[in-house]
């Protein structure tokens, strides 16, 4: 009986009758040879079917494909250097097993809306198969690495009592007979779970209601949160950088081909390796000022700025010790200077801005009363939030990495539509 394999395992399987499984990505002809350029998922190999070695029945159903056709395909494995894999297929037979008819995506240019509302079908082209590839080699690469480092998987809920960054931005449903509220951040709870495991991280999507209608925002996307007890906020540094020193390199390692797919430059994320530049807030404001740009001490950074303060560095770049008064409540001041916390965003470089957002957090209880009062947040709603810091309170510290962002930067894109199979933008939730 022939083997059926994956295209990606064809090269394993030289001179050698195997069947594959898959679809008709493209296809040209003339009167005695069809050119078949097939994929399956895991890989994309041409099929060559010559009149005069097959049946005229199997060389009809090969001129008569239609794009996105789904067939079963009988052949010879060959050699061929010309080939991105390094093969193709002297095709024996052709099984059709269901006919496609007026594929709505076809060779010639779409507009980004046309192809926004066929997503479904958009996520099998090349490029948008290769972005997410990269992404779930990503994925596999951050929980590999806190695998290796001790840290333990804890899932949080979706559905919240209450906000975790005590803002407005949050999507409203109700819970029975009281409000609820879609999570912003897992945070909180891994706060308590890391006081039970030591080493934890969530990773699941987020909900952010803001009207933002940016290349860099997503309204639903993916954060991974570590967050770790005994440790400072520069021991959270080192970790941070570290992480993304191993997302780049796995990649780099893993996902030659589809970098090659999207047109990615790898000399450049070459580059990116730990540890990385640090500067403060204030050296940060001091820098754009000197650039002309028209900021304050105490203002947070748009875009734009973030971009500015990276060209000068021209690789990841973490800037420390924001105002008090622009952070989330749970931030630890830093004790030599209170109207600063220790915190860190990472900017990454090419103009991606934030991927990374990280704090030592209040270990305090009457800290962190105040900042309740400060912020008008609901001691009741945060109870248990408070029942941290009265039983086993230890110094704690973690961070937040947006998994789109993260994508959308490695890959080199314009848009972090592209980064998530299903985007849900400002004015899209289709399909």
């Amino acid at each position: 009986m022939v083997q059926t394999v994956l295209i990606k395992h064809l090269p394993e399987h030289i001179d050698q009758t195997v069947v594959i499984q898959g679809w008709l990505h493209t296809k040209r002809s003339s009167g005695k040879v069809a050119f078949l350029q097939l994929r399956d998922g895991s890989g994309f190999v041409q099929g060559v079917v010559t009149k005069a070695d097959v049946t005229e029945e199997v060389f009809h159903n090969a001129v008569s494909l239609t794009q996105e056709s789904s067939v079963q395909i009988q052949g010879v494995v060959v050699r061929d250097e010309r080939a991105p894999s390094g093969v193709e297929l002297q095709v024996s037979n052709v099984e059709i097993i269901h006919e496609t008819h007026d594929y709505p995506i076809t060779p010639k240019e779409h507009g980004v809306d046309f192809l926004l509302d066929h997503r479904h079908l958009w996520i099998r082209a090349p490029r948008q198969r290769a972005i997410l590839k990269i992404r779930a080699e990503i994925i596999k690469a951050i929980r590999a690495f806190l695998d290796e480092n001790e840290f333990t998987q804890v899932d949080p809920p979706i559905l919240t009592p209450s906000s975790c960054e005590g803002t407005t931005n949050l999507f409203h449903t109700e819970y029975f007979d009281r409000d609820a509220f879609l999570t912003q951040s897992g945070q909180l709870y891994m706060e308590a779970a890391a006081l039970a495991f030591g080493r934890v991280y969530s990773f699941g999507p987020t909900f952010r209601a803001e009207k933002s209608k940016t290349r860099r925002h997503l309204i639903e996307f993916w954060m991974i949160e570590p967050e770790m007890v005994f440790t400072t906020h520069e021991e959270s540094l080192i970790v941070q950088e570290q992480l993304v020193s191993h997302i780049i390199q796995h990649v780099l390692t893993n996902c030659s081909v589809e970098l090659k797919a999207i047109g990615r430059d790898t000399s450049i994320l070459q580059k990116y390796v730990a540890p990385f530049p640090r500067i403060t807030y204030d050296d940060a404001i001091a820098l754009l000022q000197k650039d002309g740009h028209d900021i304050t001490w105490g203002e947070d950074f748009g875009a734009p700025h973030e971009a500015a303060i990276v060209e000068h560095f021209e690789r990841p770049v973490f800037i420390e010790k924001f105002p008090t008064s622009i952070k989330a409540f749970y931030m630890k001041p830093d004790p030599e200077r209170p109207e600063v916390v220790l915190c860190a965003d990472l900017l990454a470089p090419e103009g991606y801005g934030e991927i990374i957002g990280g704090s030592q957090r209040i270990d305090d209880p009457e800290l962190l009363l105040a900042r309740f009062k400060e912020h008008d947040l609901s001691e009741e709603d945060y109870a248990w939030y408070m029942d941290l810091r009265k039983y086993g309170s230890v110094p704690h510290a973690g961070f937040g990495l947006g998994l789109e962002r993260t994508v959308a930067w490695i890959c080199g894109l314009e848009h972090v539509r592209e980064t998530i199979p299903f985007p849900r933008l400002l004015y899209r939730l289709y399909p």
